[in-house]
């Protein structure tokens, strides 16, 4: 909803001053597509999958654990081994198992989250250095990003993409 009201005000604003249309130059360009083609996404990337392989380990662990508890419980309360308040206490300790486990789960997607914010921030803020550095040496006004904008209808304009590539060195 913000983004619709921001371009609706650029739009009245445009309208509204006499030299806009003759001085305003308007490209658009895809930021996903740039920040998946640079190298530095790639890396962070690659780190990004490594932290949640690790985290997904441990998480598998902790359902080893917890099942083979659960099937040990059942063995030794089906061959009476167990009395039933040892039984109930291992119910009770397999149940806190569980809730530890959702609870690291939720705790590594945030954890996994943060991670990828720490390392796609510098690649973005680079993308977005190079796009606003484009937009001056070429004289356009306004830059809009197809990814992130969901008009139908856009405006004409220059595709940067390319020349925005060239700048970060990316073939």
């Amino acid at each position: 909803m913000k983004k619709y009201i921001v371009i609706l005000a650029v739009a009245v604003a445009g309208l509204f001053s006499v030299n806009a249309s003759a001085q305003s130059k308007v490209a658009h360009i895809n930021s996903q597509v740039l920040v998946e083609a640079m190298p530095d996404a790639k890396t962070a990337q690659t780190k990004i999958q490594a932290f949640a392989d690790t985290l997904d380990r441990d998480f598998k662990a902790m359902q080893d654990e917890l099942q083979a508890q659960a099937k040990d419980l059942d063995a030794k309360a089906g061959n009476g081994t167990m009395s039933p308040n040892m039984i109930e206490i291992k119910q009770k300790q397999l149940q806190d198992m569980q809730r530890n486990i959702q609870a690291f789960q939720q705790s590594a997607s945030q954890q996994i989250e943060a991670k990828q914010a720490q390392l796609m921030k510098p690649v973005i803020d680079k993308a977005k250095k190079a796009i606003e550095d484009v937009a001056k040496e070429k004289g356009y006004t306004y830059v809009i990003d197809t990814y992130q904008g969901t008009l139908l209808v856009t405006p004409t304009g220059d595709d940067i993409l390319a020349l925005v590539k060239t700048k970060l060195g990316i073939k």
